[in-house]
């Protein structure tokens, strides 16, 4: 009898993690990238000697990329192995506040209060408060389908019923901090956590203070190979279990018959001339969902209601290589800016960037010392953006590119401008074409309302029994960990 066969389309995290448990439930899978490389934005590069990863930065949750190996009966650590970090990030203010969050909530707490003069027990009331949100919604929301009727019959989904009142619905992000903290900065710090799924402190459901709960009461991690480690690790393990990758490979067309899909036109090398069919039992689609359905199901009926929801933000990245060393730097660092209302204005309500924004700083070489030349460092530099809606974007970059100099110059009290040895850019516009996500917005559909969980795309199509959706753009959500449990949620129904 021969084996059933699964064809994925997009080779980002999600999609690998769906190759990988289909291929333990037994399949036969194929996975199709358009790109010469695997991880979608969870890739890398090198540039005159320094590394960079060239995506996501932040490694929570690792026991999500360990029960794949587990899953497939392998040790984790013959594939990947990583480190828990004592500090979570260090926090800079142009007034020369500085303040490191310590993973350790305790000692946080006692760095917050010597610093702001902000009670620790607010601090440590509001990481207790962050993890009883995730106990309420982690099996409810985070592990299952949202559109499956059994999701909302069952102790996980009572027990979420009872608890709503917890969850901070009707309340944003903002408001709840202010509540709970006195010192504007410790709220700045904590309305930070919206940009992790590309919303807006101001208008987020105060939800989303779920998220500290992965940073301080989990722990954050950094793998020993850097980012591109996670992605080179599910490859390989992919490829031990028989998935067949196959880059520089577009897909076409996820073709259909009579209610199913059937499998996939595909281009190898991108040649419309050269266009063939492959045939599939089942199709996965790891590919943002608003051009998956454009481009891939024209003749679907299209879900217009998700597909046309506002999109998250996008980012812009720099990426320095810096020929000095600064000490007073880790892994991760954040420059704030000094008015955060006006810079989350600009990105959602204008469509612009503020002229003095936040700048995230990721520094690998700090735990990774060959991912830059000696006496040098490799500077990851994000600021949030607004999606891609047609600005002028050369004229914001490099209006942008003065502003993080000037302002990185004057906390750290040196020039940086002529430490800057080698650079690349990334920016809304590049991100939309990489990767293929809609308007380059990071995190496909927004969360800026309390319905938004529900605004996302199922994992399962709802008019083609075989066709399943993963990624950032589907149900539960974008970054690296939900990702991985799009994937789940996806082949657990299969």
């Amino acid at each position: 009898m021969s084996l059933k066969t699964a064809a994925v389309v997009g080779a980002g995290i999600a999609g690998i993690a769906s190759a990988i448990r289909l291929a333990v439930k037994g399949y036969q899978v194929t996975v199709f990238e358009a790109n010469g490389y695997a991880g979608g934005k969870l890739s890398n590069f090198e540039l005159k000697g320094y590394r960079f990863d060239a995506g996501p930065s932040l490694f929570t949750m690792p026991h999500l990329v360990e029960e794949l190996f587990q899953l497939a009966g392998k040790n984790p650590t013959d594939y990947f192995e990583y480190i828990q970090l004592e500090e979570t990030c260090r926090y800079f203010w142009d007034d020369g506040t500085r303040l490191t969050a310590w993973s350790d909530p305790a000692r946080f707490g006692t760095e917050v209060e010597a610093t702001l003069g902000e009670p620790a027990e607010h601090l440590l009331t509001h990481l207790r408060d962050s993890a009883t949100k995730y106990e309420i919604t982690e099996k409810l929301f985070l592990h299952r389908s949202l559109h499956k009727l059994s999701t909302w019959f069952n102790a996980d989904a009572l027990n979420g019923y009872l608890n709503l009142h917890k969850l901070g619905i009707f309340g944003t992000m903002n408001a709840a901090n202010e509540q709970r903290f006195q010192h504007p900065k410790l709220v700045q710090l904590f309305n930070r956590y919206a940009t992790y799924n590309g919303s807006d402190p101001y208008q987020t459901p105060a939800t989303m203070n779920i998220i500290p709960h992965l940073e301080y009461n989990i722990g954050t991690f950094f793998p020993k190979e850097g980012m591109i480690g996670i992605t080179n690790s599910l490859v390989r393990l992919a490829e031990d279990l028989g998935v067949r990758f196959h880059f520089n490979t577009a897909v076409r067309e996820i073709m259909s018959r009579k209610g199913q899909v059937t499998g996939l036109k595909i281009a190898p090398g991108h040649s419309p001339t050269s266009e063939s069919e492959v045939q599939a039992d089942l199709v996965v689609s790891n590919m943002d969902v608003v051009n998956t359905f454009r481009k891939l199901l024209p003749h679907a009926r299209q879900p217009e209601r998700i597909l046309r929801q506002p999109k998250s933000s996008s980012g812009l990245i720099f990426y320095w290589g810096i020929r000095k060393t600064f000490p007073e730097l880790k892994l991760h660092n954040i420059f704030f800016s000094n008015n955060y209302r006006a810079e989350f204005d600009h990105l959602f309500h204008r469509q612009d960037l503020f002229d003095d924004p936040t700048i995230y700083l990721n520094i690998t070489s700090k735990h990774k010392s060959d991912d830059s030349p000696p006496g040098g460092e490799n500077w990851f530099l994000l600021i949030n953006a607004p999606n891609n809606t047609g600005q002028d974007w050369d004229a914001l970059i490099t209006k942008t590119r003065q502003n993080i100099i000037r302002k990185l110059s004057h906390v750290l009290g040196h020039d940086i401008a002529p430490l800057i040895e080698c650079e690349a850019i990334l920016d809304p516009r590049t991100i939309e074409l990489r990767t293929s996500s809609s308007q380059g917005a990071l995190y496909g559909n927004s969360s800026n309302n309390r319905f938004a969980a529900f605004l996302r795309h199922p994992n399962f199509s709802k008019e083609f029994k075989n066709l399943y959706f993963v990624g950032g753009s589907v149900h539960p959500g974008g970054g690296i960990p939900l990702c991985l449990l799009s994937a789940k949620i996806a082949t657990d129904l299969v």
